[in-house]
């Protein structure tokens, strides 16, 4: 440890640094978040600075911290800039201007050893003309920076379709990518601290639905090796990008088993939030441990785990409370969010103790949640 009471720093006060927060509370770590919403749901257990993420103050109040993390990408660089050689920030800047930005990410996986979907770069309208040839005449359009959970891309399958979704995305840069033909979506996480330490979450199988992550299963229902080669991938990018933080890598499974790595997030992620329960250690103590230059293990559920993310609805419905909470190992997680069409509102988490009644399980869960 880097202090007898070390203080940890947070750029974001969304769920996210909450859920670090509370991993890293019995650790004896205290968390600084430098958040500029008034409601940010880590406020409820962490020091909160209601500031921009570029105020010279707030920018101080981390600066005197052990480290700083971060709980989502789209951070001002400038903020990062004004930290450096103030105090370790983990992951740093150069790591996260790649992973915000999805040309540069791929281009940089590509360079790691990892595989991605075909995919063209559209900087400009005379970018349009034959990608869709080049990708394989069906793809996503993507904007390379700050789309999220759906948002910020269309799936086009002919000229005219693709240059009216660049219009509608305001003719901001894209990258345009390939459709791939997968049999699943599974994520892994990495971490890896200031000596060089790799330590790995659990290979999860991830669904969506409207382009918002649904449900996560560990274990997952990929072929006999696939988390050995999601490892594989995971620790080349790891060190070829020098991370010294926790990077999350969602993949494409293939039919013949290959793996395609789609998305990267340098942070705890979405899909592993079923590590807070089935024992083990959590993504969020990963992350915390990691940053502060601590000894890692891998982490992973004891027991088969699912989660269901809880999102807002159009007509206001949530779920039936009382039934999930009788429904035996459901474990809720609400972030204390106003509800909003679209928006995580919180997850509940499912233990079980075997995949079958897991499953089983499962599909009660999801008839409880809209």
């Amino acid at each position: 440890m880097t202090s007898a009471s070390p203080t940890l720093g947070i750029l974001g006060g969304g769920q996210l640094a909450q859920m670090l927060a509370l991993a890293a509370l019995p650790l004896g770590v205290q968390v600084v978040v430098l958040e500029p919403d008034p409601q940010a749901p880590a406020r409820l257990c962490a020091e909160h600075i209601r500031a921009p993420y570029t105020d010279p103050a707030g920018l101080s109040r981390l600066a005197a911290c052990d480290a700083v993390t971060l709980e989502f990408e789209n951070v001002p660089v400038e903020a990062l800039a004004a930290l450096e050689g103030r105090v370790p920030v983990r992951p740093g800047g150069t790591l996260l201007a790649r992973s915000k930005h999805r040309v540069r990410e791929k281009e940089a996986l590509r360079a790691a050893g990892a595989r991605t979907a075909p995919f063209v770069p559209v900087e400009q309208g005379t970018d349009l003309e034959g990608a869709l040839e080049q990708v394989g005449g069906r793809g996503i359009l993507k904007t390379s920076e700050l789309g999220y959970d759906g948002k910020g891309q269309a799936r086009v399958s002919g000229a005219a379709e693709l240059r009216q979704a660049w219009e509608a995305l305001g003719r901001v840069p894209c990258v345009l990518e390939g459709l791939v033909p997968f049999e699943r979506e599974v994520s892994l996480a990495v971490a890896r601290n200031v000596a060089g330490e790799v330590a790995f979450g659990p290979l999860v199988e991830n669904t969506h639905r409207a382009g918002i992550l649904r449900t996560c299963v560990s274990p997952s229902g990929a072929p006999e090796g696939t988390g050995d080669r999601a490892r594989e991938v995971a620790h080349a990018v790891a060190g070829a990008w020098g991370l010294e933080g926790l990077l999350t890598l969602e993949f494409f499974q293939l039919p013949g088993g290959e793996l395609l790595v789609n998305e990267v997030a340098p942070r705890v992620h979405n899909s592993g939030h079923l590590t807070q329960d089935g024992g083990g250690v959590s993504q969020f103590e990963a992350q915390v441990r990691a940053v502060l230059g601590w000894p890692l293990s891998d982490w992973a559920p004891l027991h088969p785990t699912a989660m269901v993310n809880v999102v807002g609805t159009v007509d206001g419905r949530g779920p039936d409370w009382t039934a999930v909470d009788a429904l035996p190992g459901a474990r809720r997680h609400l972030y204390h969010k106003a509800p909003r069409p679209g928006r995580k509102l919180g997850h509940v988490n499912l233990v079980a103790p075997d995949v079958g009644t897991l499953r089983d399980r499962l599909v009660r869960l999801e008839a409880l949640i809209p």
